[in-house]
């Protein structure tokens, strides 16, 4: 692409652990927008059907988010980009979450500033955290990874849309505004 930034019609939704993205990005399926769920939950479940354990799943932090690193840029590659998709956690997730585990976060970044989203939504932290099968981090860890993933959008340039608590219908309510704020339907 040679310095050339991609533009997308794609608008990502992160957040830390438990902040209820997968449940926003099904509703919004629900809803029929076309949607990407979360490449760590797609290897860890894919994983776990084979019989591991969590605990060898991630048991090498590095080559655990380098993994999904690689998925998420061939699935970013494959996807239209002037079709309208929410995905949940962009590229820049994985600069946050390879950085945590003291990886080469160079490939991350690079990618990262080869494509640009139409707009980034924040979840705020819900008040209860709660652990799953799946994730392995304590609650101040959770936001800890929160401000970073906040941080490292707005590093990038990004206006981040924080995504008040609410019930997800409401908080698909918000997210659905503002994109259409500026072009209605």
């Amino acid at each position: 692409m040679n310095g050339i930034i991609e533009k997308t019609n794609w608008y990502i939704v992160t957040g830390g652990p438990s902040t209820g993205k997968s449940k926003t990005i099904d509703h919004l399926a629900y809803l029929g927008y076309l949607i990407r769920p979360e490449v760590a939950r797609i290897l860890i479940d894919d994983e776990l059907s084979k019989g591991k354990t969590i605990e060898q799943i991630r048991g090498d932090e590095k080559s655990f988010e380098h993994k999904i690193l690689k998925i998420k840029i061939e699935t970013e590659e494959s996807a239209p980009k002037k079709d309208l998709i929410f995905w949940e956690r962009g590229l820049p997730d994985s600069i946050v979450y390879i950085k945590r585990c003291s990886g080469d976060h160079n490939l991350a970044v690079q990618t990262s500033k080869k494509r640009q989203y139409k707009g980034i939504f924040i979840l705020d932290l819900l008040p209860l955290y709660e652990k799953d099968y799946a994730r392995t981090e304590t609650s101040a860890k959770a936001k800890e990874i929160h401000e970073a993933l906040y941080n490292c959008y707005t590093d990038l340039g990004y206006k981040v849309i924080r995504v008040p608590v609410a019930s997800i219908s409401e908080r698909v309510e918000f997210i659905i505004k503002h994109i259409y704020k500026d072009n209605p339907l």
